[in-house]
C-alpha cells in the first residue's frame, strides 16, 4: 500500500454540549477508508481522546487495521478530557462520575449514533481507555451491559472501589463482557494524584475475579511502564481482538 494511502484520513472536530457536565466537551471522530453514509459502522470510544490520537496513533492504527488486514471499517471517537476534573470523573468513587457516566451513555452516545451511520448493537461499540480510562470504560459497561460489551484497559487503574464492584456480582454475572486488558510488569509503584500504587498487582486480581464471574477476558502482562509508549506499541492487537468475531 502506498504511504499516501495511509496518511490519508478524515478527522472532524465535534463539541458536544452537555447538560450533566455543564459545559461543553470537544470530540475528534476518525472517519475510515471506505467509509460510506450509506453503510452502517462499528465505533471505538476512547477515553482520553486527545492524548489517544496523538500519543496512542489510534487513526494510523485503525487505518493500518482497515487497509492491509482487512477489518471492515470503523469509527473512532476520542472523547477530550477535563484535565482538572479528570480523576473526579473517570475513578468511580469521583465527586463526578455519575455526571461524566450520564454525559457519555445520555448524551454522548445518542450524539454520535444520530449524527453518523453506526450500528447500534452490545457488540458494536468498544470503550478504550488507558490507566483511570480504562477504569471508566469498564464501569460504564457494567452500568449498560446491554448496549457496551467490549472494552479495551491499557493498564487500568483497577483498585478497591473496582475490585469491590466486581467481586459483588453473582457468578457467570459478566459472561456478556469480553476486555482485553494490558499490563506491564513495571508498574508496580504508580505515581497518581491519589498515591502510590501497584497496579500490576490489582491487574491481576483484576484478573482472576473476572474470569470467577464468566467475564471473556484476553490479559496481556509483558514488560512496560504507565506511558503512552507502552500502550501505544500495544494498542494494535487490542483493537484486532475487541474488534474480532
Amino acid at each position: 500500500m502506498a504511504a499516501n494511502e495511509y496518511a490519508r484520513r478524515t478527522v472532524l472536530k465535534e463539541t458536544v454540549f452537555s447538560q450533566a457536565l455543564g459545559k461543553e466537551r470537544s470530540l475528534r471522530v476518525f472517519l475510515p477508508p471506505g467509509y460510506n453514509e450509506l453503510v452502517s459502522h462499528r465505533v471505538v470510544y476512547c477515553q482520553d481522546g486527545e492524548e489517544c490520537f496523538n500519543f496512542g496513533r489510534i487513526a494510523t492504527h485503525a487505518t493500518r487495521l482497515i487497509l492491509d488486514e482487512g477489518f471492515e471499517p470503523f469509527l473512532v471517537v476520542g472523547v477530550d478530557v477535563d484535565m482538572p476534573n479528570r480523576t473526579d470523573e473517570y475513578a468511580p468513587d469521583g465527586s463526578r462520575f455519575g455526571a461524566y457516566s450520564r454525559f457519555f451513555l445520555e448524551e454522548l452516545i445518542p450524539f454520535v449514533e444520530s449524527r453518523y451511520p453506526v450500528r447500534t448493537g452490545a457488540g458494536d461499540r468498544v470503550l478504550v481507555g488507558d490507566s483511570l480510562g480504562g477504569t471508566v470504560s469498564l464501569h460504564l459497561s457494567l452500568q449498560v451491559p446491554h448496549s457496551i460489551q467490549r472494552v479495551v484497559a491499557l493498564s487500568g487503574a483497577f483498585l478497591d472501589s473496582s475490585l469491590s464492584a466486581i467481586e459483588s456480582a453473582g457468578a457467570e454475572e459478566l459472561s456478556w463482557l469480553r476486555l482485553y486488558q494490558l499490563i506491564g510488569t513495571e508498574e508496580t509503584a504508580v505515581a497518581t494524584s491519589r498515591g502510590t500504587f501497584d497496579f500490576l498487582e490489582a491487574n491481576r486480581r483484576m484478573r482472576t475475579l473476572l474470569e470467577a464471574k464468566g467475564a471473556d477476558v484476553r490479559y496481556v502482562e509483558k514488560a512496560g511502564k504507565h506511558i503512552w509508549g507502552f500502550w501505544q506499541d500495544e494498542l494494535p492487537e487490542a483493537l484486532r481482538w475487541a474488534l474480532g468475531e
